[in-house]
């Protein structure tokens, strides 16, 4: 199972990313990424993807409203706060 990560909303000015980037996680443990990869962002998904390899989105509370089999996840940077932009990633189970 890979997990692949895409910018599914920017809210804010997000130095890094734009609508529709992503990134991906093969093998439990690689990042790969043809763009660099924020640490707010990243930081954020860490509690996740290890239980996101093993059982769908629904069961960690992570299931979109709409579609149950993609999980949603948001950076750390409070936008409200700072001149910068939260991101929310949209998380999809790949089989290999």
């Amino acid at each position: 199972m890979d997990l692949v990560v895409k910018v599914k909303e920017i809210k804010g000015k997000c130095p890094m990313y734009k609508l529709g980037d992503h990134f991906k996680l093969e093998n439990g443990y690689q990042l790969v990424s043809d763009i660099p990869v924020c640490m707010h962002g990243l930081v954020s998904l860490m509690p996740y993807y290890n239980a996101l390899l093993i059982s769908p989105p629904e069961e960690w509370g992570l299931a979109g409203k709409e579609d149950k089999d993609k999980a949603y996840i948001q950076c750390v940077d409070p936008v409200d706060y700072t001149d910068g932009g939260t991101v929310t990633f949209e998380i999809s189970r790949i089989e290999n």
